[in-house]
């Protein structure tokens, strides 16, 4: 009995000691392919994986039929493959999986604080909208599901913080498809331009180089940053300029991809940085369009462009009707003036200018931004979730990464990052045989329950 009553003591004096250190040195019961429940192992339901301690959910994810039910899908090689139903939502709606940890959490607000890791499937990149599923409508579906207890990555302090500090709280990390990682940490583009307005909106224009027309929106904040809204495509073309108004009113003008005529479109920018657009037209011949409004009502304009022949530069003058939305344009003559700075915009004391570089080991063409305040930021998505970092991957994915991952197998490169102070995922953790020294932070099983693994757990004080 004494024996038996030291070995607790030893168990919990190292549960607390583990909830007390910095998050990186602690220990996580996990599951692979959580949803699977009692399929291919033997997981059971999500919410009985979080009652037995398991903090690591893993959920595989498609966006297969997004734009029809406005969500995800939940499943292994397709939606609904390998999905338990036991216990578990009827639907493969990933909303309603989230639900399930969300409903969890808050009813076990001292629980240590869970990894939800979204494994995409699927290449989100190639979905042109938010209506379609883009990361920003992935980002907007975890704030609206946990709300106060999402950690946002963009909020993970410079000092590591204690388990304790953070029980209660969600961590949602994205893994899978390698391209949908690295584009939610960077984009890429070329010939971009930017305007804003005195409301702080704010709207970025540019082309793939491979003839798609791409914008992002965003507002600029008290802190003089600016937090992009939506992403997505528009059109075909090159060479993109972009005028807005205060009401919210923007006209876009480009060139078109091979050949030398001129095209613009008129948008309206909402309060959640969604752009409704008119059709494209075309209103000219040239090259290198550029376009200011030139009153404070923000119904008239000035275009200058190009000549597709030569190097004399040319102009219109635009009429905007917002109702139609379409400009009327008139006035077609040469110029002198030369074509407006379409990389920089001003409104009263706030300023943006973008230009593409390389940032550490990103692509030289990606998109960065200056503003009067801040140098060099990256255009991109709101860092709600954290990327993962899978052996194998690229110097950018790799750079400020807190989690990485690999097979259990792969005991080298799980105990260098461990040593690095990283959170480390091994999955298909199978035996006893696959723990390193240290043990990866999360040893993530198809056999929780299995003696070998709760005693391998418990020896190793993982956190609940």
């Amino acid at each position: 009995m004494l024996a038996v009553a030291a070995s607790i003591l030893l168990i919990s004096g190292n549960a607390q000691a583990a909830a007390d250190t910095p998050l990186p040195s602690a220990i996580f019961r996990a599951t692979h392919n959580s949803y699977s429940g009692n399929i291919a192992g033997a997981r059971s339901s999500i919410a009985d994986q979080l009652d037995r301690g398991i903090r690591f959910i893993e959920l595989d994810i498609h966006d297969n039929g997004y734009a029809t039910s406005r969500d995800y899908s939940i499943g292994h090689d397709s939606p609904g493959n390998q999905v338990e139903r036991a216990g578990n939502p009827a639907s493969n709606l990933l909303r309603d999986w989230l639900g399930v940890i969300n409903t969890w959490s808050l009813q076990h607000p001292s629980a240590a604080p869970i990894v939800v890791a979204l494994d995409v499937k699927d290449d989100l990149t190639d979905n042109p909208s938010y209506a379609a599923g883009n990361l920003a409508a992935l980002n907007q579906e975890l704030t609206s599901v946990f709300g106060p207890r999402l950690l946002w990555a963009r909020d993970y302090p410079a000092s590591p913080p204690s388990v304790d500090a953070l029980r209660g709280r969600v961590l949602p990390v994205i893994s899978g498809d390698g391209t949908t990682r690295t584009q939610y940490k960077r984009d890429v583009g070329h010939n971009p331009a930017i305007a804003i307005n005195g409301r702080g909106q704010v709207v970025e224009v540019h082309d793939s180089g491979a003839g798609d027309l791409w914008y992002w929106t965003g507002t600029y904040g008290a802190d003089g940053r600016v937090t992009w809204l939506r992403h997505g495509r528009y059109d075909t073309g090159v060479t993109p300029a972009v005028a807005l108004n205060d009401n919210g009113d923007l006209v876009e003008v480009h060139q078109s991809q091979n050949a030398t005529t001129l095209w613009y479109r008129v948008g309206r920018l909402g309060a959640d940085g969604e752009i409704t657009w008119s059709s494209s037209r075309k209103y000219d011949d040239g090259v290198l369009p550029t376009i200011r409004f030139t009153d404070a009502a923000g119904t008239r304009l000035r275009e200058i462009h190009r000549s597709q022949g030569n190097s004399q530069n040319w102009n219109w003058n635009g009429a905007l009707d917002t109702g139609a939305m379409t400009v009327a344009w008139s006035g077609n003559a040469k110029t002198s003036d030369a074509r407006y700075d379409k990389t920089t915009s001003s409104s009263g004391a706030s300023s943006v200018r973008v230009w593409t570089g390389a940032d550490g080991p990103t692509p030289a063409q990606t998109l960065r931004i200056d503003t009067d305040r801040h140098t060099g930021d990256r255009i991109r998505f709101q860092q709600t979730a954290f990327v993962e970092f899978q052996q194998g991957n690229s110097a950018e994915l790799r750079q400020g990464a807190l989690f990485y991952a690999a097979p259990a197998g792969e005991s080298a490169f799980i105990t260098e990052a461990r040593r690095e102070g990283r959170l480390v995922r091994g999955w298909g953790f199978d035996s006893a045989g696959d723990a390193t020294d240290p043990l990866a932070s999360y040893p993530a099983t198809d056999h929780p329950y299995n003696a070998w693994y709760v005693n391998l757990l418990t020896q190793a004080g993982a956190v609940e």
